[in-house]
């Protein structure tokens, strides 16, 4: 004599990567996450990659900006100019890091803005210089 067992429980089919593959996953479909409208701005993803490499390279995962330079197939010129982004206040760079999304057109500071500032070496400075440029842009 033998006995059905039935077991009930929620289970979905979950995407692996690149092709047809699909994995089997016990529990709930979860909800997808709603996107925010617009795109993070592109001096901000620099800044968030500057932070990355000098963390990468004080920790020995990179030797030098030169091996990121020749990892990344771009000048060590443009590694220069992107780390340079490091060299600003803090405050300023959260602030840069925290910029609104860009929802249509261009993004309203560019890197080109933000190296002179980089260069000055008084923190006071950058404050009073990042505030005119954050005042004449949208009102950020």
């Amino acid at each position: 004599m033998s006995t059905t067992i039935t077991i009930a429980c929620p289970i979905h089919f979950r995407g692996c990567g690149r092709g047809n593959r699909r994995r089997l996953e016990a529990g709930p479909e979860p909800q997808p996450v709603p996107r925010e409208p617009g795109r993070v701005p592109r001096v901000a993803r620099l800044l968030a990659l500057a932070l990355r490499i000098d963390e990468q390279v004080r920790q020995g995962e990179l030797a030098n900006y030169a091996e990121v330079a020749a990892l990344g197939h771009v000048t060590r010129a443009r590694v220069s100019q992107i780390m340079n982004l490091l060299n600003l206040a803090p405050d300023v760079q959260e602030a840069i890091l925290f910029l609104p999304r860009t929802e249509r057109g261009r993004d309203p500071i560019i890197l080109r803005d933000l190296q002179p500032i980089a260069m000055i070496a008084d923190w006071r400075k950058q404050r009073v210089l990042w505030q005119q440029i954050s005042k004449q842009i949208r009102g950020i």
